[in-house]
């Protein structure tokens, strides 16, 4: 299982040297992968525009996996979000992992002036779309929502594709399963242990639709070292890595840490991790 953590980014308001003194800690114990929430607008919440701060902490790390967890796509020009992202993997040298979603507000929607009725559709051909835009220097698309003719990034990203991860609810409707089954490397697991073994059978039931090996889809699931739950962290680690998960998030976010314990929490963590984690590449 590889084992990576969430930055926390809403406790480090504006706090630059305390996000890279992070970032660089994760990388120097060996965590695979850093992921960084989204938001655009909407009320309250300190949270920087994902893929700038990435961008940011690609240039000073060297091994660990970026991850934008998640950007609400349809919220977003799907040729802007291949450009952007192709950029950051190549920032980051292919180690970029990018979450997407389509979220719940409608309140985001109608100041970005999107349609909330048809994000779910529009996710679904946006992330066919990116595939292409990853894969070709020079793309024809007619569909729904976008249209392109004869036109392509340049440059292409390192991983063609990018990765894509989709994110959901802890029970995820029908639409999301066929997206995932058709279009994801991964999904973001918000079940509860008890809910996931019914959303895994209902996933491999839709790849077995369209001929897809269910094997190929990864799993990631949180799981915070903070708060209410501390006392159980580590029982939950050992579980979803009973439960066969590929991924797996440390979160030291909710706790009310002061910005330099962070870092001193995340490395008690580690040394106490019951499971092993796989080393990055």
């Amino acid at each position: 299982m590889r084992i990576g953590v969430s930055l926390p980014v809403r406790e480090m308001p504006n706090d630059l040297g305390a996000i890279k003194a992070f970032a660089q800690a994760a990388e120097d114990l060996g965590l695979t992968h850093l992921r960084v929430p989204e938001q655009i607008i909407r009320p309250g919440g300190h949270l920087h525009e994902a893929f700038m701060i990435l961008a940011y902490i690609a240039a000073v790390t060297e091994k660990i996996e970026l991850v934008p967890s998640v950007i609400m796509l349809p919220l977003r020009q799907s040729a802007l979000v291949a450009k952007q992202a192709a950029e950051l993997d190549i920032m980051t040298g292919g180690r970029t992992r990018l979450g997407v979603g389509v979220g719940g507000s409608k309140e985001e929607y109608e100041a970005m002036g999107v349609d909330f009725h048809t994000r779910g559709r529009r996710c679904s051909e946006q992330m066919e779309l990116l595939k292409r835009l990853w894969a070709n220097e020079s793309v024809t698309f007619d569909g729904e929502f976008d249209q392109i003719s004869g036109v392509g990034i340049n440059p292409l990203p390192i991983q063609r594709p990018i990765p894509m991860w989709i994110g959901s609810d802890s029970m995820p409707p029908e639409p999301i399963i066929r997206r995932i089954a058709q279009h994801a490397h991964g999904w973001f697991v918000m079940s509860s242990p008890e809910e996931y073994p019914e959303v895994v059978r209902r996933i491999v039931s839709a790849c077995e639709k369209i001929g897809r090996d269910p094997n190929e889809i990864g799993t990631e699931a949180g799981v915070a070292v903070v708060g209410a739950r501390e006392a159980e962290w580590r029982d939950r680690v050992q579980n979803w890595h009973d439960n066969g998960l590929t991924h797996l998030c440390l979160r030291t976010l909710g706790g009310g840490l002061a910005v330099d314990q962070h870092i001193e929490k995340l490395q008690s963590a580690v040394a106490d991790l019951p499971v092993e984690n796989e080393a990055i590449d």
